[in-house]
């Protein structure tokens, strides 16, 4: 690194995200002998910056505790980070803070015109449903993710399912959604021939492809309900419930269950409520108790066992509980 004051960046970026750094290691990572290293630092001293040198065998040079500065060197992953967990906070807060806005503003001018770019296009990639405000994915997939949705290219995919399957998808991403506490990749997947819901947190690697895709119709906020009513989760319930879909909604929504209305040969009842066939994928099983609680009606359990097993855990609790 020949320019003396992007070393003197550097130095400052790699002493910030470390306790000490060793003269050794500073030559190795920026190319230049140890000599060259030492005249730095002097440099930095005299500018008035508050490094220290710590002396011995183990010793080197360090930040005065407590000692931060700007500019700070982002890479694209890191700014990327930053820039969502302060998208979240926006989202989260119903009286957006003008230092948070100040600061994703400051980002953005501050990376370069490339980098800058791929965060414009993850961005531009991302919807929000209303229960939007989702904690941020890894950002190198993220970026990754984002770059297929903004050039319409292909994907290929290394996805875990709720299982725990490793699997190989080829896909068309068409965007990125956050949802309730998670992130999704909302695809075309082009072995199934069908519109998926993938969770980011489950890609495991992505990989852009030369083939790209028309454009798609932009998904509607009722269908991206719908759709992470299949999002691959650990769970498939089923469950029938005798109410009206007024009442189940409430407790069941768009974004939760998918319902469909049983006809007269498998639901008719004598006092004309109609029997609804509720499926449900969930990460876990451990609300769903509460909420049959809360339906207040009649409802049959089709799967699977261990929600059975819950519900009756809990009968029992509320049992013991009333004497």
């Amino acid at each position: 690194m020949a320019d003396t004051t992007a070393r003197a960046l550097r130095l400052l970026d790699l002493l910030q995200s470390a306790h000490q750094r060793t003269v050794g290691e500073l030559a190795d990572r920026l190319g230049v002998d140890e000599r060259t290293i030492r005249r730095d630092m002097a440099r930095l001293v005299d500018l008035g910056l508050p490094v220290e040198t710590q002396r011995g065998r183990y010793g080197g040079y360090r930040l005065a505790p407590g000692e931060r500065f700007l500019p700070l060197m982002f890479s694209a992953e890191e700014a990327v980070a930053v820039y969502l967990g302060l998208v979240r906070a926006q989202a989260a807060s119903g009286d957006p803070e003008i230092a948070a806005q100040t600061a994703l503003t400051k980002i953005r001018r501050a990376l370069p015109a490339a980098e800058a770019e791929r965060v414009d296009a993850l961005l531009g990639a991302t919807m929000r449903t209303p229960q939007g405000g989702a904690a941020a994915p890894d950002p190198a997939i993220t970026l990754t993710l984002a770059e297929a949705v903004a050039s319409r290219q292909a994907l290929d995919l290394r996805y875990v399912n709720r299982h725990g399957a490793l699997s190989r998808r080829v896909v068309h991403p068409h965007g990125l959604v956050a949802h309730g506490d998670r992130w999704y990749l909302i695809a075309f997947d082009t072995d199934r021939e069908e519109e998926r819901t993938f969770r980011v947190d489950r890609v495991r690697s992505a990989r852009s492809l030369r083939e790209t895709f028309a454009p798609p119709r932009r998904p509607d906020a009722e269908g991206l309900l719908d759709r992470f009513a299949d999002a691959d989760y650990r769970w498939e319930v089923v469950l029938r419930i005798r109410a009206t879909e007024d009442r189940i909604r409430p407790h069941l929504p768009r974004s939760v269950a998918r319902l469909e209305r049983l006809d007269d040969g498998e639901g008719a009842t004598e006092d004309g409520l109609p029997w609804y066939r509720a499926e449900i994928h969930a990460e876990s099983l451990d609300w769903l108790p509460p909420v049959i609680a809360a339906l207040d009606c009649e409802v049959t359990i089709d799967g699977p066992d261990e929600l059975r097993d819950r519900v009756r855990a809990a009968a029992a609790r509320m049992s013991r509980a009333a004497g």
